[in-house]
């Protein structure tokens, strides 16, 4: 059930970046041109949607369906700052993050194509040196799998 509900979830999540002009590649350069707002207005909407609702759920320590709710918070380091720009430039280079890449895709733009190939080789990349980025960036030892949830 829950990965059907994630399915659903997320092709209307998908739906609605596309729709909303939130995974189009010229949206994207003029909110980062400071040519449009549009998509500043999406992002904050979408803070002021979901921030109560994340409030809410570590307040009384369980998602919305009941399951138990532990959000740990996450170490300050240097890595997260080189991460964000990265992050950031990889951003408006491509005009996509992970999400709308997905949408691209389904909306058969093939160069959305090129930019998974970097992501998925950018995070490779970042993999192997891990062990020679984590003491000068301070990095936390690295988990391997797939995590609790």
């Amino acid at each position: 059930m829950t990965t059907i509900l994630s399915l659903v979830l997320g092709t209307m999540f998908g739906w609605l970046l596309s729709r909303s002009g939130a995974a189009d590649y010229n949206y994207i350069q003029q909110m980062f041109l400071f040519e449009s707002f549009q998509l500043y207005g999406i992002i904050g909407t979408a803070v002021a949607v979901t921030a109560p609702a994340v409030w809410l759920m570590k307040r009384r320590g369980r998602t919305m369906s009941g399951a138990p709710l532990d959000v740990a918070p996450k170490p300050a380091h240097r890595g997260n700052v080189v991460g964000g720009l990265l992050f950031g430039v990889g951003w408006s280079i491509c005009g996509m993050c992970p999400g709308p890449v997905l949408v691209n895709i389904g909306e058969g733009k093939l160069y959305a194509i090129a930019a998974l190939a970097g992501a998925l080789v950018g995070t490779a990349v970042f993999g192997r040196l891990y062990d020679v980025l984590q003491r000068p960036l301070r990095l936390p030892p690295m988990q391997v799998g797939t995590g609790e949830g």
